[in-house]
């Protein structure tokens, strides 16, 4: 995406001197004060973990309920079932899960629900297969909340039902033994912006009370990092501390899997960090999820032979190309269409023999694109049609589904994602109600806009020492951004096409410096600048390791010639 308007926060410059003359690197002050973390005392404690950025598990509603009912089936020697989710949290979770079960000898099966077949969360066929073969409790992850009717179903069938999830609740909580969400209404734990797989680690530090929360970060701290990061929760306060933990745990201590996963992707394990998650790690397990082969992933997150895990990743990654040149089919005839007739307001498709798997991609590339919210609905023969939704800007999309449920059969998820179930005689009027909706709640169409940190005036402050300080703030996410940085009138020493021509490499220069730089999803020919020319760019700095060397690299997000005596604006 290139991008209207620039703004730069700035920075307290004074603030910023008397952090680095205390002892903070000079690059990271000058973001933590960008970011408003002016006060030296405030900056040590950004920097440093602390046992109470863990919060007590006991503070989340019904744990006590879903801990006795667990130690009498623990005790009893009944059989348990992980009831998860097709996507990487819900897959993080469920291993999370099994492999505590499995610390205390318990006959456990995780069962995932087929994308395709059954859909998200809880069924009716799904729990009668469990009850055939002998479940006497089930636990939920990062889903059933919403499973008022299937609850009952459950009771009916003899089955004891936990609940464990972190999506949007209804007016209606399930009847089940322990309901645990910290979204609950009336919820007093302070992080309502867990993910599937925190809440399920939350259960287990109830469960394991004389374990430190840090002794058990160190056993299940990868899968809590993974899933937090993969399903985009915000990465603040107590879910800071919980990714950083297990960012060390990747480091330090991966799983056979994990490392597998890390080789064939090219993911360097001495900087695996949000991004080598979001953008490398993360897509692939998804892939499984979304091919219908999830078991392929939760596999590879708890084998541990490392024959069997290059075996299984080896495996993933035909999946995911094959998930790839789906998604580009889709969303190429997705964009044909919209191109004859742009969108005004919030895009609502449907289609026939869609593959359900990519919807949820989609719409959020359709989303990007136009910048409005998408949803894409892949219609079934028998008329019912499952779609993804994803929000743009500060639409709220699980509110406005809220207001449509009369036309749904069923939904659920977050205010930016959301699944549904429609019929089609009723997409119609969802679309027309959905733009209605849209445009009493967004009066301005938004505006492409890039936030910047602060301009780097001298560029020698970029060196590799400094960057790699700057590395070691992380984790950075949703909410958190990386650093993004400014430099005005450099000159491009070097512009060449990549990767088939679809990204750009440059090189910069400015005040005897040379920055190399790489601008993905970029074509150099349709930058509109040449060599020698006077620039601006916004980036990311990062260090890129090639053949046992590091280097400073710019991850490019915008550039634009340079025009002298033009300012940026400031917030």
């Amino acid at each position: 995406m290139r991008f209207d308007d620039w703004i730069v926060r700035g920075f307290d410059r004074q603030a910023a001197a008397e952090l680095y003359r205390r002892g903070i690197n000079p690059l990271s002050a000058v973001f933590m004060c960008s970011r408003g973390i002016t006060e030296f005392d405030d900056a040590v404690d950004f920097i440093t973990d602390k046992p109470s950025d863990i919060l007590d598990p006991l503070l989340l509603d019904d744990m006590v309920p879903a801990i006795r009912r667990i130690e009498l089936a623990l005790g009893r020697g009944e059989k348990i079932a992980i009831y998860g989710d097709y996507d990487v949290d819900g897959m993080t979770a469920s291993a999370l899960l099994k492999s505590w079960f499995r610390t205390r000898g318990a006959e456990c099966e995780i069962y995932i629900p087929g994308r395709a077949e059954e859909g998200y969360g809880l069924n009716r066929p799904a729990l009668d297969y469990l009850k055939s073969v002998g479940t006497d409790l089930i636990v939920t992850v990062d889903c059933g909340i919403t499973a008022v009717e299937e609850a009952q179903y459950a009771k009916t069938l003899g089955l004891d039902l936990i609940i464990t999830d972190h999506h949007e609740c209804k007016e209606e909580l399930p009847d089940a033994v322990a309901v645990i969400d910290p979204k609950r209404p009336g919820s007093v734990y302070p992080n309502r912006v867990l993910a599937g797989v925190g809440v399920a680690f939350k259960l287990v530090c109830a469960l394991e009370p004389e374990k430190s929360p840090s002794a058990l970060l160190r056993e299940y701290g990868d899968f809590v990092a993974i899933g937090t990061v993969a399903d985009v929760m915000p990465v603040t306060g107590e879910n800071r501390a919980l990714i950083r933990a297990g960012l060390a745990k990747l480091t330090a201590n991966p799983k056979p899997g994990l490392v597998a996963l890390m080789r064939v992707s090219g993911a360097p394990r001495t900087i695996i960090n949000t991004a080598a998650i979001g953008f490398t790690l993360a897509p692939r397990l998804n892939a499984a999820g979304r091919m219908g082969r999830t078991s392929l992933s939760v596999d590879i997150l708890l084998t541990e032979d490392k024959e069997e895990a290059a075996r299984l990743t080896t495996e993933l990654c035909e999946l995911n190309a094959r998930r790839r040149e789906l998604e580009s089919e889709i969303f190429t005839g997705v964009l044909s269409r919209l191109y004859e007739s742009p969108p005004k307001g919030p895009i609502i498709m449907s289609g026939e023999n869609w593959y359900q798997g990519v919807m949820g991609i989609v719409a959020a590339r359709t989303a990007e694109h136009f910048m409005f919210p998408a949803v894409m609905i892949n219609l079934g023969e028998d008329g019912i049609g499952r779609g993804s939704c994803r929000s743009f800007g500060n639409f709220r999309m699980y509110s406005a589904l809220q207001s449509c449920e009369d036309l749904l059969v069923n939904y659920g998820g977050h205010e930016m994602a959301a699944g549904i179930t429609i019929l089609r005689e009723n997409i119609d009027e969802f679309r027309r109600r959905m733009c209605e909706l849209y445009h009493e709640a967004i009066k301005i169409p938004p505006i492409p806009t890039l936030v910047a940190d602060f301009e780097v005036e001298k560029p020698r402050l970029l060196e590799l020492a400094n960057v790699e300080a700057l590395e070691r703030l992380e984790p950075f996410g949703n909410a958190f951004l990386p650093p993004r940085m400014i430099i005005k009138d450099a000159r491009v020493a070097l512009l060449s096409p990549v990767g088939g021509g679809k990204h750009t490499r440059l090189r910069i220069e400015k005040d005897r410096t040379s920055l190399d730089c790489i601008f993905f999803g970029a074509e150099a020919d349709g930058l509109g600048i040449c060599e020698g020319a006077s620039v601006d760019i916004v980036f990311e700095p990062q260090v890129n390791e090639f053949r046992g060397r590091r280097s400073v690299q710019l991850h490019v997000m915008d550039i634009r010639p340079h025009i002298a005596g033009e300012p940026t604006l400031q917030t």
